[in-house]
């Protein structure tokens, strides 16, 4: 069992800065299909969750546990540790490969975010971050990121005495 250390001394660990999270007030209520939305920057979790942690500290949320669809990963360790705590990982083959879950307070409070995959466009990557902080949203990864690569056609004014065609 391998146990990975970040801090802020690491090379390439901004400590929680520029960490592309969204959180929806009242995650984890059970009332959306997505409590907020992750952008990562590669699929190295080795790199990416003890940064993701260190964001959500900042913010007042205190994960556990980190569980993800294995497949959809590099290899992980078990266990990582960001500002002298251990948070468990886990990868489970069962799992949504765009959705990773997040589990704290003993285990009484789980928030499932949304994985906006690396390679995303920047602009899209944005938009699945704003949508998935909002309620009502399909429970398909896959909509939720082609809603957020579609955009608004502009509307062409019918003029006088023209039919709209």
């Amino acid at each position: 069992m391998t146990a990975i250390t970040r801090t802020a001394q690491d090379a390439g660990f901004r400590g929680g800065i520029d960490v592309r999270v969204s959180l929806r007030a009242n995650a984890g209520d059970g009332n959306s299909a997505f409590d907020g939305a992750w952008f990562p920057r590669s699929r190295d979790l080795a790199v990416e969750v003890p940064e993701l942690i260190a964001e959500l500290d900042r913010r007042g949320v205190r994960v556990e546990r980190f569980t993800y669809a294995l497949d959809a990963w590099s290899p992980a360790p078990r266990k990582v540790v960001v500002a002298d705590r251990i948070v468990r990982t886990g990868g489970f083959r069962s799992m949504d490969p765009g959705v990773v879950c997040l589990t704290s307070d003993g285990g009484t409070l789980r928030a499932d975010l949304l994985v906006v995959p690396p390679e995303t466009d920047v602009l899209t990557g944005v938009r699945a971050l704003r949508l998935c902080t909002r309620r009502g949203l399909p429970r398909s990864p896959q909509m939720v990121l082609a809603a957020a690569r579609s955009t608004p056609l502009p509307q062409v004014p019918v003029l006088p005495g023209r039919r709209a065609g």
